[in-house]
């Protein structure tokens, strides 16, 4: 039995390997992906164009749009408006992220110990976006404040605020990124390799010698499984090695820790793959079927947004998902050294959907044998 499993398996194997467009497809596309994806999908705003309308011509005012111009945020992205009634356009024609108002009593009134104005206008449409920064404009106009008022000789509170954060301490998005990379593309490898192994033996006319051989189902279905775990957890490999070597994200956990959570993690998947196979009668069925499943897995699993901030009835349908779990478990040996008794917290959800995953297509794959 064991010989007849390991010829299949190498048979699978092969003819990945000899397939010039699925070798390319399952090499390729995830190395190019984890390098661009790791910088481009980021949330940090750098050069956020903004639009500046100051009818002060005090000290104060231009004092704070100059501080405006040293933000790296904005980084001389700035549009000065000459009247109100451009600032409907600047917004309405995407021009520019916000409108800073300073009004002609701006500088008048802080020098009067009065308390000044800003209006700040945010375009909605990008409401994400437009909450961060948001976040660094007040920050900016509190600096300012404190600022004005140690010039002025206001007695201010003696309070030193010191921010520290912890596991990414330069807050470079890409840090977080890579390590949810690394799990979302090795679940699409071993998607792509286990969702092909049945349509291809279809639409190639092999299937029905698979079946007169002397093979068992259950033979069968270990042979078809295993190659798209073999193949999804050595590219998982491959990008730790290169986003560790070669982009610089530190790797602070155990890395025998996540070589075992990327067997469980992908073993989970490849029981969906010959699922989605046995459905498919061709290759390109069996694709479709693939990006059908990747995209709400990817939505559900928290990487795009916070788990926490989907609906109440919706986030009970996350626990069905295998990339919720390896994105904690990825996410946390890669930056905080995650210790193993979380890890297996973690593992053996992904234990149990594997065995409904793997028992449920083989009862199903058995099925479309016979």
């Amino acid at each position: 039995m064991k010989k007849k499993i390991l010829a299949l398996i190498w048979k699978e194997l092969l003819m990945v390997l000899r397939d010039n467009k699925v070798r390319i497809s399952i090499l390729v596309p995830p190395i190019f992906q984890l390098c661009i994806f790791t910088f481009a999908a980021t949330l940090d705003v750098q050069n956020a164009p903004i639009g500046i309308l100051n009818r002060d011509s005090g000290e104060k005012g231009f004092e704070l749009v100059q501080r405006f111009y040293g933000s790296k945020i904005f980084n001389y992205k700035i549009t000065h408006l000459q009247s109100v009634e451009q600032i409907g356009p600047f917004i309405d024609e995407q021009k520019g992220l916000m409108v800073l108002s300073l009004d002609q009593q701006f500088s008048r009134d802080l020098d009067a110990g009065k308390m000044a104005k800003l209006q700040l206008i945010f375009d909605g449409r990008k409401s994400n976006t437009a909450q961060i920064v948001s976040g660094y404009v007040t920050e900016l106009v509190k600096q300012f404040n404190e600022d004005t008022a140690a010039n002025g000789l206001v007695k201010m509170q003696n309070v030193e605020l010191a921010q520290r954060t912890w596991f990414n301490p330069n807050r470079l998005y890409f840090w977080y990124n890579l390590p949810c990379l690394v799990a979302i593309l090795s679940m699409m490898t071993c998607l792509v390799v286990t969702t092909q192994s049945v349509a291809r033996e279809r639409e190639l006319g092999t299937f029905d010698q698979l079946l007169i051989s002397p093979l068992l189902p259950i033979e069968i279905l270990i042979g078809k499984i295993l190659p798209g775990i073999i193949i999804g957890v050595l590219e998982g490999l491959f990008m730790i090695a290169i986003g560790t070597i070669f982009l610089g994200v530190p790797f602070t956990g155990s890395l025998v820790l996540y070589f075992i959570s990327l067997v469980v993690f992908v073993t989970s998947i490849s029981g969906i793959g010959l699922f989605i196979s046995s459905l498919s009668t061709t290759q390109q069925q069996a694709m479709l079927g693939t990006f059908g499943f990747m995209l709400p897995s990817v939505l559900l699993a928290g990487y795009a947004t916070p788990i926490e901030n989907m609906p109440d009835w919706l986030q009970p349908v996350t626990y069905a998902v295998p990339l919720r779990y390896m994105l904690i478990i990825s996410k946390g040996i890669f930056l905080k050294a995650m210790p193993a008794r979380i890890v297996f917290q973690n593992i053996w959800p992904l234990l149990v959907i594997s065995v409904i995953n793997i028992v449920g297509a083989g009862l199903f794959f058995r099925r479309r044998l016979q």
